[in-house]
């Protein structure tokens, strides 16, 4: 049975993580999605319009990559009910704990919404129907619509069928990367690096098409902030998780193993 992130780091003698309680894993991937949240998604809509795209994505990587290391040694730092759902289907996580972890995730996610909205209003010039949150869409509601003067839209951005592709293929590289860098044969306390430039580079792609998601929880804690995005909101669940299982049947397929848990 090949070791997950979180059975390597136990491992070591740094801490005495072998007997973290269950409740201490569900609080860190809580808390853990709402410093992804928050940090990432705050940089795009507080500093956007400064750092551009590339922060924006750098931001998203950037944060992943720590936490893994920070929260990593608890919970394995899923962060992403599409991580978890991977790692569901491999085995690694019961069906009780992959409920709980979704739980606290969208909490966490729903949690950083409501926070980062308190935090943009407090600037006189943000307006919500104008600024949004950086919620997540395509058409009317991608990044790349013109709109006109009056916030009417004069050219839809990308469609929807770019947006099934993009958030299932990308969702699918991350969860793969996941698993695959946690993998007893990768060097494992590398795998905050490659794990946070992999999602750095999806969001350098997918940014102008729809916000990029790739991440149920993201687009939950922001979509209810944004006019429109709602009723897109249920694409930004579905298709992440689609990609969650096409990514671990590809880990699946190339290391050749499920990692059944054996209770």
């Amino acid at each position: 049975m090949s070791p997950t992130a979180q059975e390597v780091f136990e491992k070591e003698p740094i801490s005495d993580v072998k007997n973290i309680s269950e409740v201490k894993k569900y609080i860190a991937e809580g808390i853990g999605t709402f410093v992804l949240v928050f940090a990432s998604v705050g940089t795009a809509v507080i500093a956007g319009a400064k750092v551009g795209n590339l922060g924006v994505a750098l931001a998203f990587g950037l944060t992943l990559l720590f936490l893994v290391y920070a929260i990593g040694p608890i919970s394995g730092c899923h962060v992403n009910p599409a991580v978890t759902f991977g790692h569901l289907l491999l085995g690694r996580i019961s069906a009780v704990t992959a409920g709980i972890y979704w739980i606290a995730q969208v909490i966490g996610g729903l949690v950083a919404g409501v926070v980062l909205f308190a935090v943009a209003k407090s600037l006189p010039s943000y307006d919500r129907a104008t600024n949004g949150l950086g919620a997540n869409g395509w058409g009317d509601h991608s990044p790349s619509a013109i709109h006109g003067p009056l916030g009417s839209v004069l050219q839809s951005g990308y469609g929807f069928g770019a947006m099934v592709v993009v958030e299932v293929l990308l969702t699918a590289l991350l969860v793969f990367v996941v698993l695959a860098s946690t993998d007893q044969i990768s060097d494992v306390f590398m795998a905050g690096i490659s794990i946070g430039l992999t999602l750095a580079v999806i969001h350098l792609m997918s940014i102008p098409i729809d916000n990029t998601s790739v991440n149920p929880a993201r687009s939950l804690g922001v979509a209810f902030f944004q006019d429109g995005a709602p009723k897109q909101l249920w694409a930004f669940i579905v298709f992440p998780l689609v990609g969650g299982a096409l990514g671990a049947l590809a880990y699946r397929a190339l290391f050749g193993r499920y990692d059944r848990l054996d209770d």
